[in-house]
């Protein structure tokens, strides 16, 4: 019997195939009587109705297959009708996308031909099927929400990159994004759409309409009197834009909404499959009602939810039967979905627990025993997909009931031990992309979501000042507002528990995956897992770009919480079995994990650099410090990878592409789409209608952008492997000598921890930032709000006019607000809530535990990935600023601990040699620079071990030259602010009205100085004779640098804008020219620290060095002098108020050199002050009128003369006392420029050095026997030891006096 229902030519099993007769004496079969009757209970006719017991043909299991022919043949009267073919259709019967000839541009389809990716700027294509007459309609699963126009048009539309369905004639369209319809011409219409949504698109042939549906619910007509008649017919049809997707459905499986009578869809149901489906579903629906009673000899009703086939031959042998015309049928996606499909659901209608239905399981266990093993693999992965497409796009109900449904039907499925390992091995990550099933999709749309209902009342905080800052000083809230914000929290409260049975049913999907105890049958659910999830997360990791590959950042978040829940779970069950192990609070990744090479790190980069060099530089530790050895094969091997990497992947791809243009046309390509249909297969079509160049390319083409990645090793890993056994220690071989001996957990957990690391690293932490977005709106909508409501009160009642349109504001403000609040409910519930920033808290302790053991091994260190560092550095960023003010950072458990810990790493590790990265080492100097400007992060630096703290500020102070310096001298700034000579403003003066971009910025932190790490600074400067003329030589270099640069600059600016012809500043150069402004500001702080903090570097003149630096820094005094005599080029720039130049202004120089000079003439001993005049004076280019100006301290000059810089005009800025010591201050040098300038002898010019012209020369250099003064020779020998005029190398300087005689 090797026909079946389908004509294929596999045999059945045999117990199936046997019709001889000694079947009916195997022993268990029941009496002829009692077998004819249970046969004819369970075999009914089409019409129900059994024929009475007298006329009735005796039913044997002989005859069974001719009587179950002859029912299944019987057709009922509704699938004659159904039977007739519809006309008004030309085309194949398969309606399916057009491939061949039907688009425009570039475009990826799906292997079923029914999803389409777009891949250039505005892609088209249309169906290979089109109608003329009668109602019809198709289905468009929307995958993304950007901008798409889907619709009709007949074969003469012509489109191209910029005109598609719905911009030529006898073409229509909707486009949910910017919600309007399309025949050339463009209306409002309809609703927006978002991803999960589903467009049902309808087409009116006898009554010349054209509507679309949103979710089943119509946008009304949108088309009519549409061109009919000879020649016209339509073809379903879309466009869309760059990486958008959508997924088809004309017919081949049931339409989500078939709600119009009289429409069909364009492809037609295989109506004799389904009704022979749904007859032999009747049949084993019997089979598990009716049971037999032997010792009665009668047959009995039987509970469904606890059957169970207990080994009864008579209906095994029966279930055979049926299953050998059922299983073909269960190969075919429409039945899967309409009959086996709602069949399961209705088992788990009736409540309770998914362990409360058995029968799912026992359904399972008959289809793997009676269907062909290919069959069931069909079955279950059609079953499958159409689950995954079922929850991705159903529509969002109050309760979630769908989602719920479809989530419990997985479960079930999933618990089945045979199903589950197939699944995983084959399906979930390889064909699915699974993913989706631990996503929960943001309403864009509240009402229909019926978020109106679940939180009638909204509230939104409405306490903000200008700055858009949450005011601390603000009255109490109204009793009114109390009892809508209470309303509001208790409507979350609702809806957070709603959506937590979501996610509790997603977590357990995952322990079934992670389950490594059902070694039935080969290899447990876990390590199949394992190896699926390193892969998954390779192709995020190594396809960065490439669309079809990547998940999507939405879908990562969920995941990534799941499956942490999960891995706890699993953790912490270990923890109660084994008490010696560490706990998941105290969860870390040993360093060996790193280093072993047990777990593949694709091609990530390292701390220490790429892999193969520190296998190469770091063997010897490897071998000493972990017992590693490195074959030096594996070295050669590596190196001979590095060098032919670009020909062997050419060549490869030569190789497999070698039909160039087939490729073109429709060729496959090597991953699958995310972004359309949720469920594809692992191929697509690559469409082009640029064919002809792609026939010849330059280069071979690969899939899309052919990238080289390395087959997994962990593709072969047994569980051995990974958790070892008898003396192997699996994934933790290799252990450091400074790692503890106790045992942390399970190693397949540990390898689940890493790859959760890397998924934040990869795109949750993007996504955490993106989705802040809507409280960012939330707020701005609610000061707009509270501004409209005051000019209304403000508003005269005789301007009726102005106050309507105030009114109308109002409203809209209050519709967007009601709207983003119940929004913004959803997401703090789905993303914010304080169980995800739990998650997120213990990620960044995970990652500091790692760091920390990490850098225990020394050397070994430099093996750790990248990733670590940024996801501790981006976790602590993220509970910062995305989850307050739902949630605070500060109730979180060991918090200050945490940030302590934290601190030490970014002090330790922003300078550690061991860390090769610019990029690593950038961000690690960041973050520092942003701790350091909030006072409980600055705290938690001084708060680390006093030794580490010295380190961090000997580091900081490291000369600037090779190496980033601007974020280091930001830190001591930081440090600083709040300490100088009037710095203790947050904003500058003249800035203050104006509304900063981002109140939260780390610059606009109010200032919050260290004096511990000053004082820390000040013992390093005073103690190291050689640190402190290094560091500031270096700094003084620079500070000449960006001051020259910057009046460079401002001189083109003025030159520009004094051309009579219009013309327009560069905004880059504008933006260089006001950092180079901000880094001399910096700078000078810096200066003025290191005098304040350590006079005796400058004053103390038995330092070698300390003469030189204090004429150097005289030469500070030039600033003023530069701005003084550039005075109306500088005043003219600052008075243009360029976009870009905001930070220029008069007052953050002058009082930064204000602040030195204040400090070596006023705030020190009278030797200090003697010798800083005397060095100050000496300076050719300080001149007295230039400071004497700034402070403007001449009574003559009118207080009403807005022009004149003043420091008497900051008194919120300069205290009385700075005031006084400025006016010490200039007394004091006008009266001893007076005495200087009293005593000064003429110097003849040939005397003077020839370098400077402003001092005698007193040097005369070995072996040249060249001459200048000393100030200039020292300050040159700092940076080079050549000769200024000859270029020979200096050996010594001796003093030179000049000969009497002469």
């Amino acid at each position: 019997m090797t026909s079946r229902g389908a004509g294929t030519a596999f045999s059945r099993k045999n117990y199936r195939l046997s019709a001889a007769p000694e079947k009916s004496k195997v022993t268990g079969i029941v009496n002829s009587r009692l077998l004819n009757d249970y046969l004819h209970r369970v075999f009914t006719s089409a019409d129900g109705n059994q024929p009475a017991a007298a006329y009735r043909k005796h039913l044997t299991f002989q005859n069974l297959q001719e009587h179950l022919d002859r029912l299944l043949a019987e057709k009922s009267g509704s699938e004659d009708s159904r039977d007739q073919v519809a006309e008004g259709r030309l085309g194949p019967s398969t309606v399916v996308l057009d491939h061949t000839s039907g688009f425009e541009g570039l475009l990826l389809v799906d292997d079923d031909l029914l999803g389409v990716i777009g891949h250039s700027n505005f892609g088209s294509i249309r169906a290979t099927t089109c109608v003329y007459k009668g109602k019809w309609i198709y289905e468009v699963l929307i995958s993304s929400q950007g901008l798409m126009q889907i619709g009709w048009c007949t074969l003469n539309c012509r489109f191209n990159q910029e005109e598609g369905v719905g911009d030529t004639p006898d073409s229509y369209a909707y486009d949910g994004n910017r919600v309007r319809k399309w025949n050339v011409t463009t209306t409002n219409y309809g609703k927006s759409w978002a991803a999960g949504d589903i467009v049902s698109c309808l087409i009116d042939l006898d009554e010349g309409t054209i509507a679309f549906c949103l979710n089943g619910i119509s946008l009304g007509t949108a088309f009519d009197n549409i061109t009919r008649g000879a020649g016209m017919a339509y073809f379903p049809a879309i466009s869309l834009s760059f990486k958008e997707s959508v997924a088809f459905n004309f017919g081949s499986r049931p339409l989500r909404y078939p709600l119009l009578e009289g429409y069909c869809p364009l492809q037609d149901p295989p109506v004799a499959d389904l009704v022979k489906a749904h007859k032999l579903l009747g049949y084993l629906k019997n089979v598990i009602h009716v049971g037999i009673d032997v010792t009665e000899g009668k047959l009995v009703e039987k509970e469904t939810s606890m059957w169970q086939l207990q080994g009864e031959p008579t209906v095994l042998i029966t279930l055979a039967h049926i299953f050998n015309y059922f299983s073909p049928l269960l190969c075919k996606v429409y039945l899967v979905e309409d009959v086996l499909m709602t069949f399961l659901l209705s088992i788990l209608e009736q409540g309770g627990a998914v362990e409360a239905h058995p029968l799912i399981q026992q359904l399972l266990d008959l289809m793997w025993l009676l269907m062909e093993e290919y069959e069931v693999h069909e079955c279950l992965k059609q079953l499958l997909m159409s689950l995954l497409r079922a929850y991705r796009f159903s529509p969002i109900i109050p309760d979630l009931g769908l989602q719920i449904h479809y989530l419990r039907l997985t479960i079930a499925v999933l618990k089945h031990e045979k199903s589950r390992k197939y699944l995983l091995s084959n399906v979930l990550f390889d064909v699915l992309r699974s993913v989706v099933f631990f996503y929960i999709k943001s309403p864009l749309r509240v009402e229909e979501a019926g978020l109106q209902e679940l939180i009638p009342t909204t509230w939104w905080p409405n306490r903000f000042t200008k700055e858009g800052k949450e005011s601390k000083d603000v009255k109490e809230e109204s009793a009114e507002e109390r009892l809508r914000r209470r309303a509001y929290e208790r409507g979350c409260q609702r809806l957070k528990k709603r959506i937590e049975v979501v996610e509790g049913l997603q977590v357990q999907i995952l322990k079934l995956l992670l389950n490594n105890k059902d070694r039935g049958g080969g290899e447990a659910s876990r390590y199949i897992f394992l190896n699926k999830f390193r892969k998954f997360l390779q192709e995020n990791a190594s396809n960065r770009g490439n669309l079809t590959v990547l998940c999507p950042p939405e879908y990562m978040v969920c995941f990534l919480h799941r499956l942490i829940a999960a891995l706890r779970f699993f953790w912490d069950g270990h923890k109660a079995k084994t008490p010696a192990t560490v706990s998941s609070e105290e969860a870390y990744v040993p360093p060996q994990l790193f280093y072993n090479g047990k777990v593949d790190y694709f091609d990530l980069q390292r701390l220490g650099g790429l892999l193969s060099h520190l296998k190469k530089t770091l063997k010897d530790d490897l071998a000493a410090k972990a017992n590693v050895l490195i074959d030096p094969a594996e070295l050669q091997a590596v190196t001979m990878d590095d060098l032919d990497e670009d020909e062997e992947s050419a060549t490869s791809a030569a190789q497999s592409q070698r039909p160039s243009a087939a490729l073109a046309i429709g060729g496959t390509l090597a991953r699958p789409g995310w972004l359309s249909s949720p469920t594809l297969g692992r191929a697509n079509r690559f469409l082009s209608t640029a064919a002809v160049s792609l026939m010849n390319p330059r280069r071979p083409l690969g899939a899309l952008e052919k990238i080289k990645v390395r087959t997994l090793s962990v593709e072969q890993r047994t569980e051995e492997d990974i958790e070892g056994s008898h003396g192997n220690e699996g994934l933790l071989l290799g252990k450091p000598p400074e790692e503890p001996d106790q045992p942390i957990t399970e190693n397949s957990l540990l390898e689940v921890l890493d790859g959760i690391i890397m998924m934040y690293n990869l795109s949750v932490h993007q996504q955490l930032g993106k989705m802040v977005g809507v409280s960012d709106d939330v707020n701005e909508y609610a000061m707009a709000l509270k501004d409209t409501e005051e000019k209304i009160s403000r508003c005269p009642k005789r301007r009726r006019d102005i106050h309507e349109e105030l009114l109308k504001s109002q409203k809209v403000f209050s519709e967007k607000l009601n709207h983003l609040s119940r929004r913004l409910a959803w997401i703090n519930v789905t993303i914010y809530s304080k169980e995800k920033m739990q998650d997120v808290y213990w990620l960044l302790r995970v990652c500091i535990r790692t760091i920390e053991h990490g850098d225990r091994t020394g050397s070994l260190f430099a093996f750790m990935p990248e990733f670590y560092l940024s996801v501790a550095m981006n976790s602590y960023s993220a509970l910062k600023n995305y989850f307050s003010p739902v949630n605070s950072m500060e109730e979180l458990p060991g918090y200050e601990e945490t940030l302590m810990r934290l601190a030490a790493i970014l002090a330790k590790h922003f300078a550690d040699s061991r860390i090769v990265g610019t990029d690593i080492r950038d961000s690690l100097m960041q973050a520092l620079a942003s701790y350091v400007c909030y006072p409980h992060s600055l705290r938690a630096v001084e708060r680390i071990p006093e030794e580490q703290r010295i380190s961090m500020m000997k580091n900081l102070l490291a000369p600037y030259e090779q190496r980033p310096w601007a974020q280091t001298n930001w830190i001591l700034v930081r440090l600083w602010r709040g300490c100088g000579f009037g710095y203790r403003y947050t904003r500058l003066p003249h800035l203050l009205k104006t509304k900063p971009e981002d109140a939260s910025l780390p610059s606009l932190q109010k200032p919050c100085p260290s004096t511990l790490l000053q004082r820390h600074m000040a013992d390093l400067l005073s103690s190291d004779r050689d640190l402190a003329p290094s560091f500031l030589n270096s700094v003084l270099n620079q500070l000449n640098w960006a001051f020259s640069e910057f009046i460079g600059m401002i001189q083109e600016i003025q030159q520009a804008a004094e051309r009579l012809e219009r013309n327009f500043v560069d905004s880059r150069q504008l933006k260089v020219c006001a950092t180079c402004f901000d880094l001399s500001v910096s700078l000078l702080r810096v200066l003025e620290m290191t005098v304040t903090l350590a006079p005796e570097i400058f004053l103390d003149w038995n330092r070698p060095s300390s003469e030189l630096l204090l004429r150097r820094l005289a030469q500070v005094s030039s600033f003023s002098r530069a701005k003084g005599s550039e005075r109306n080029l500088f005043d003219r720039v600052v008075n243009l108020r360029l976009p870009g130049l905001e930070s220029v202004d008069h007052y953050p120089i002058l009082v930064a050199v204000t602040g030195i000079l204040v400090r070596l003439l006023v705030d020190t001993d009278a030797q200090g002050a003697e010798r800083a005049t005397a060095v100050l004076l000496a300076d050719p280019c300080f001149q007295l009128r230039s400071h004497a100006e700034p402070s403007a301290l001449a009574a003559a000059t009118p207080a009403t003369d807005k022009r004149h810089f003043s420091l008497h005009t900051y008194t919120d800025y300069i205290s009385t006392e700075e005031l006084a010591k400025v006016d010490k201050m200039l007394n004091h040098l006008s009266e001893e420029s007076k005495q200087a300038a009293a005593t000064t002898l003429p110097t003849s010019e040939e005397d003077l050095c020839p370098i400077c012209y402003a001092h005698p020369i007193s040097a005369i250099f070995r072996p040249c026997s060249h001459k200048s003064c000393k100030a200039c020779i020292n300050q040159h020998l700092m940076n080079n030891k050549d000769c200024f005029f000859c270029k020979a190398t200096i050996t010594g300087v001796d003093d030179f006096t000049k000969p009497a005689s002469s």
